[in-house]
């Protein structure tokens, strides 16, 4: 259910709110890597959990982008 909540508080942002999440989940996903990579990584599972996340908001800038095209 949180996923699905997540996505439609995503759905109803802006394109410019959704570059600004996306250039911020891919700085978090640097830094997880960067303590993964140092041993400093508590929780594994962030870094994947991450990458949904960007997945999720460049799935959204796409649909957007193919619907304004036709």
């Amino acid at each position: 259910m949180k996923t699905r909540e997540n996505l439609n508080a995503l759905q109803q942002k802006t394109m410019a709110e959704l570059d600004t999440d996306l250039k911020a989940k891919k700085s978090e996903l640097f830094n997880l890597r960067f303590q993964l990579a140092t041993g400093q990584l508590q929780n594994t599972a962030a870094i994947r959990e991450c990458k949904k996340e960007i997945a999720r908001v460049k799935t959204i800038i796409r649909q957007r982008e193919l619907a304004g095209k036709a």
